[in-house]
């Protein structure tokens, strides 16, 4: 027969052993809500700068200005985060058949706080890359 003393020992190691397994699933879906939550934020950045950039798109400053403000309650992002691009020209219509448009991409590197990955993937980021494009609306081009 087996002691009392020895079940409740037997017990308090399983207790152990699940809880530390629960305890890295517990961390692991918190490590990827704040990446997602990070990426929501940098996507929304994204999306408003494009939509700024529809009305001014030789503005650059001010889209890059407008993107990183968007993002800032969420994370911080440097000018050389927040790229913009300009596919024909710089104003209403089209080039060569296609809509002129404004594309802003933005970047971020989620540190990651989980335990042990850095080791196991060789780095302790995981790069986040999101886009936008919008269609120039404003100013109208000039005819040549």
């Amino acid at each position: 027969m087996v002691s009392p003393n020895k079940e409740r020992g037997q017990s308090l190691v399983e207790l152990a052993v699940s809880l530390m397994i629960l305890l890295m699933l517990l961390t692991g879906a918190v490590e990827f809500g704040l990446a997602l939550f990070q990426y929501v934020a940098i996507r929304d950045a994204a999306q408003e700068g494009a939509v700024y950039g529809s009305i001014n798109p030789t503005d650059a400053d001010g889209i890059r200005w407008r993107a990183r403000s968007t993002a800032n309650d969420v994370v911080t992002l440097a000018d050389g985060d927040v790229d913009v691009a300009i596919n024909g020209a710089p104003c209403e219509g089209s080039t060569g058949g296609a809509s002129n448009s404004i594309e802003v991409t933005v970047r971020f590197d989620h540190p990651i706080t989980y335990p042990f990955v850095e080791t196991m993937i060789g780095t302790g980021v995981i790069t986040l890359h999101a886009s936008a494009a919008n269609t120039i609306l404003s100013p109208s081009c000039t005819a040549p």
